[in-house]
C-alpha cells in the first residue's frame, strides 16, 4: 500500500501488520489441515502464544498511546473521531475472540467444532482491522500527532515487550526478506542488532513456533 507519510515513520507500524498477517496466514493453514488436531498444534506450539502475546501488546500500546492523544487533538472534529471510535471498536472484537479460541482448544468435547469458524472469524476481522487502519488511520496519525508522541508510542510498545525482545524481533522478522529486514534492522541500535544477528535469531529458529511440543521433544 503505497502512501505519503510526510510526518511520522511507518515503517515498524507496516512490519507489526505484516507479522500479523502472516501469522494469521500460519493460523488458518494449520487448522484447515486434517492430519493432525489442530487443537494441539496450537495449544502446545509456541507460536500461538507469541502470536496473541504480540498482537495484544500493539492493541494495548495504540489504546493507551494513540487512540487517547488523537481524540484529544481532533475535538470537534466528528468524521475524525469516528473514524477513531472504528478503530477502538475493531480492536474490542479481537479479544473476545481470542479468548474463544482458547476456550475452544481446551474443550476436548466440542472445541474441535467451535474452532475453524472461530479462527476463520479471527482472520477476517484482523485482516480488515489492518486493512482499514492502514488505508484510513494511518494517514490521520500522520497529520495529528507529533514525532515525541510517536517515539512515546514506540517505548510503550518496547516497554510492554521487555525482555522477550529477544523473541520479538527474529518474530517480527520471520519470512521477511532480505532487502526490507536489512532496512528495519538498519533503524536499529548496533547492539540490538548484534543480539540479533548472533544469538536472538538462530535461538528463535530452534523454538520452530508452530511444532507442537510433543514432535519437538522427540528431536
Amino acid at each position: 500500500m503505497s502512501q505519503d507519510f510526510k510526518n511520522l515513520d511507518m515503517t515498524m507500524m507496516f512490519a507489526i501488520h505484516d507479522a500479523l498477517r502472516r501469522e494469521l496466514e500460519r493460523i488458518a493453514r494449520i487448522t484447515a489441515r486434517v492430519d493432525e488436531d489442530p487443537r494441539h498444534v496450537l495449544s502446545t506450539a509456541v507460536g500461538w502464544e507469541l502470536f496473541k502475546k504480540f498482537l495484544t501488546i500493539h492493541h494495548v500500546s495504540e489504546d493507551v498511546k494513540i487512540w487517547p492523544v488523537m481524540e484529544a487533538a481532533l475535538a470537534g472534529q466528528n468524521s475524525e473521531l469516528a473514524l477513531l471510535a472504528d478503530m477502538e471498536a475493531e480492536h474490542g472484537v479481537i479479544d473476545p475472540l481470542l479468548a474463544s479460541i482458547d476456550a475452544a482448544l481446551a474443550d476436548r468435547d466440542g472445541g474441535l467444532e467451535r474452532l475453524t469458524g472461530l479462527t476463520d472469524t479471527l482472520y477476517t476481522q484482523l485482516s480488515a482491522h489492518l486493512d482499514h487502519e492502514e488505508r484510513d488511520a494511518l494517514q490521520l496519525m500522520d497529520s495529528t500527532l507529533s514525532q515525541e508522541q510517536w517515539a512515546a508510542f514506540a517505548a510503550e510498545q518496547r516497554t510492554r515487550v521487555g525482555d522477550d525482545s529477544v523473541r520479538y524481533l527474529p518474530w517480527l522478522l520471520d519470512d521477511v526478506d532480505a532487502a526490507k529486514a536489512a532496512k528495519l534492522l538498519g533503524s536499529m541500535p548496533e547492539p540490538l542488532r548484534n543480539a540479533y544477528e548472533n544469538d536472538w535469531r538462530k535461538a528463535y529458529e530452534g523454538l520452530a513456533i508452530w511444532t507442537p511440543e510433543t514432535a519437538t521433544t522427540s528431536r
